[in-house]
């Protein structure tokens, strides 16, 4: 579709079509709703966050016990897209998370899995080192909690199936398409993108790493390179090898320093294929916070590659540590690492989407229903306050941190 002057009017505009707004078109347009989503580059692209063939998927989540009924619903319709759309977009592999019986990793996994209500399996520090011989450095108190409903979800091919799906439903999709005004009207939003204007009453704002360019909320880019590795052996990364996926499942490690690692196995033959992918959990310190339109896209050996390959030689011998690829990726935080979702002051107008902090790409599904539950005023399903651009943080209101709507959305580019 060309640019035209004539205004295109829908009942919702979605602007940002990776992980979380893909799926909230997806969402409405599966409501009957007509809605409009608007995307700077192609569908499915590398220059965001959502990228790099795998996500982890987890639904004993961490992070914070509000994200289990999220997950449990993100792993319904992860499936239910599937099956729309003929493609596996989940795959429930399993997963083992390690570390110190008192460490964040195995505690954390313990409480969120009784609070998901799912069953996991503790191997003690004997058990652990018998079934899993690729792990090293273990210290006499690390144990194991094998959960058997982790497993990897899949970025480029979850985006391109929930568009297509709306698509198919009869949402309108504007690619290749940048936004450079958002102004909020008496009675809704105009946006203008490209040769477009566009009206609707209400708009979905879940433009990743480009949010701060429009919102003015506590919300940080980071870049953050992805990268992948091969055993010592050409072997070893094939079905049946060490480090295959089947003999080295999804995992998150914690060392007995408070490194973290997280990665999974290779399968060769899954989709394009893929090499044992892992990387650093970034406590802040690891990347550098970028600026989405400027972001370094190159890979530097040694400042994005030491410390990774310093504990992935430490954890796991059996790998090469220096990483064969790498691409640059770009994780938005938000400052206590929860995600930014709802109407910032609670204007009807606008409903944002931001600060996916590392660990969006699983949950994306349910996101969009969210979101699009929130944005026809229907009732979530499930509390999420704990999201809410309002709320407070080491008792500090998000409200002091930023600039509430209509002056929330500034001209800019995205």
């Amino acid at each position: 579709m060309t640019g035209s002057t004539t205004p295109l009017e829908a009942d919702v505009i979605v602007v940002g079509l990776g992980a979380w707004g893909s799926q909230a078109l997806w969402r409405l347009a599966s409501r009957g709703v007509r809605v409009i989503g608007v995307e700077r580059f192609g569908i499915g692209h590398n220059l965001g966050s959502t990228h790099g063939a795998t996500r982890l998927f987890r639904i004993a989540c961490m992070e914070h016990p509000g994200l289990a009924p999220i997950a449990l619903r993100a792993r319904d319709l992860w499936y239910e897209l599937g099956a729309a759309t003929g493609q596996t977009l989940l795959r429930q592999t399993g997963g083992l998370m390690v570390g110190p019986a008192d460490g964040q990793v195995v505690t954390g996994t313990l409480r969120a899995a009784e609070h998901a209500g799912i069953d996991v399996t503790v191997l003690d520090n004997a058990e652990l080192a018998k079934q899993f011989p690729q792990y090293a450095a273990l210290g006499p108190d690390h144990i194991g909690v094998w959960d058997p409903a982790a497993g990897l979800a899949y970025p480029e091919r979850g985006v391109r199936a929930a568009v297509a799906a709306a698509e198919e439903l009869g949402a309108t999709v504007l690619s290749d398409t940048r936004v450079t005004n958002i102004d909020l009207v008496d009675g809704g939003v105009v946006v203008r993108a490209g040769g477009y204007t566009l009206r609707a009453p209400r708009i979905v704002m879940a433009m990743g790493a480009w949010m701060p360019k429009f919102v003015d909320v506590p919300l940080v880019a980071r870049r953050t390179p992805m990268f992948w590795f091969e055993g010592e052996n050409p072997g070893d990364i094939e079905a049946g090898g060490a480090y295959a996926l089947e003999n080295f499942p999804v995992f998150i490690r914690q060392l007995s320093d408070g490194t973290s690692l997280w990665g999974h196995g290779a399968d060769t033959e899954d989709g394009d294929g893929y090499a044992v992918k892992m990387g650093l959990e970034d406590a802040g310190e690891v990347f550098s916070d970028a600026d989405a339109d400027e972001v370094d896209r190159y890979i530097h050996r040694d400042a994005d590659t030491t410390l990774l390959s310093e504990a992935v030689g430490r954890a796991f011998p059996g790998m090469n540590p220096e990483p064969f690829k790498a691409i640059p990726c770009i994780v938005t935080n938000s400052v206590d690492r929860q995600f930014v979702i709802g109407r910032p002051g609670g204007d009807e107008r606008i409903v944002i989407a931001g600060g996916d902090s590392g660990h969006g790409f699983k949950h994306a599904p349910a996101i969009g229903e969210i979101l699009a539950q929130l944005v026809l005023d229907e009732e979530p399903f499930t509390d999420v306050a704990f999201m809410s651009p309002d709320r407070t943080y080491d008792g500090t209101s998000w409200a002091d941190d930023m600039t509430v709507a209509p002056r929330a959305v500034a001209t800019a580019q995205s």
